[in-house]
């Protein structure tokens, strides 16, 4: 016990036991209201928290290395710079990945334009569990996890043929495991269209990756 200087009370450190010393234990909210107070460590806990599924996200979007560890990086600028304006009674992952979407959207219509402009000029490139819980997880057998470098390139092709609002879906569930209902805040549509989306992405890939058929049953 120790004598409050403020106000002259017994202050028994109560109040200060009761927050969680370890700041891995503590919710992406609550991480973030630490931060808003000024608490840096917390932000690089959410930083290595959530920094591997958000750059599997925005990689699969942009379909290149170099380009996805720049939208990384500013995603998690965005988060510092916006800060402030996060409302603590929000999920932090969908404000999370609202911003990394929105940049990847950004970046793909600066893309566009630049294709475009490149013409003009002289010729001189509804399961619960998730495809991610299935093929990505550590406990998986042996076969599943020593899939092909082959099949892992015709994946991503296939997914690049997706349409932008299913490959947006299927990404954020599959290699980021979102929930639904989050996807559906995230993207601005009702539930039942984000489940509708994920449907025809997955019999999209089922049809393309049918040459696969240890795969294509991963799929079903």
């Amino acid at each position: 016990m120790r004598l409050s200087k403020k106000s002259g009370k017994v202050d028994d450190g109560r109040a200060e036991s009761a927050r969680p010393s370890d700041p891995a234990a503590l919710s992406d909210e609550a991480l973030m209201q630490r931060f808003q107070e000024g608490d840096s460590y917390a932000f690089k806990v959410l930083m290595e928290r959530h920094r591997r599924g958000v750059y599997n996200f925005v990689l699969r979007h942009v379909g290149d290395t170099s380009a996805a560890e720049d939208l990384l990086q500013d995603v998690f600028l965005r988060v510092v710079q916006g800060a402030h304006r996060y409302k603590l009674e929000s999920k932090f992952t969908t404000w999370l990945y609202t911003i990394a979407r929105n940049l990847c959207v950004d970046r793909a219509r600066k893309m566009k334009f630049r294709r475009h402009r490149s013409l003009d000029q002289p010729i001189g490139s509804e399961d619960d569990s998730s495809l991610g819980d299935r093929i990505a997880d550590d406990g998986l057998s042996t076969d599943r996890r020593a899939v092909s470098s082959e099949l892992q390139d015709r994946l991503a092709q296939a997914i690049a043929t997706l349409r932008d609002d299913q490959r947006e879906v299927f990404l954020m569930r599959e290699y980021s495991n979102l929930p639904f209902k989050e996807i559906a805040e995230i993207v601005g549509v009702p539930e039942n269209t984000v489940k509708s989306r994920m449907r025809y992405a997955l019999e999209h890939l089922r049809r393309t990756l049918s040459e696969y058929q240890d795969y294509a049953k991963v799929l079903m």
